[in-house]
């Protein structure tokens, strides 16, 4: 990868030329695992911004995803 940084809600951004990756469309937001072909990530209902490999996982990141969730949920209600 060219480059790295990092975007407002902390989730590493990667690019090859003209190919920008964000790592949490890439892996479970709460364990970190990848999604491969037999682990299938589902999004956050309300925000789209992370990914979870099952509900354990999910109610496990609330308390760390609540604020940008809420933050961006109400951006998408305004679009």
């Amino acid at each position: 990868f060219s480059s790295q940084g990092i975007d407002y809600n902390n989730n590493y951004k990667m690019s090859t030329d003209n190919i920008e990756v964000d790592a949490a469309d890439m892996c479970c937001a709460s364990c970190g695992i990848a999604e491969l072909d037999d682990i299938k990530l589902m999004e956050c209902a309300d925000c789209d911004l992370v990914k979870y490999c099952s509900d354990e996982c999910r109610r496990d990141h609330k308390s760390q995803h609540e604020e940008a969730c809420k933050k961006r949920a109400a951006e998408l209600r305004d679009e």
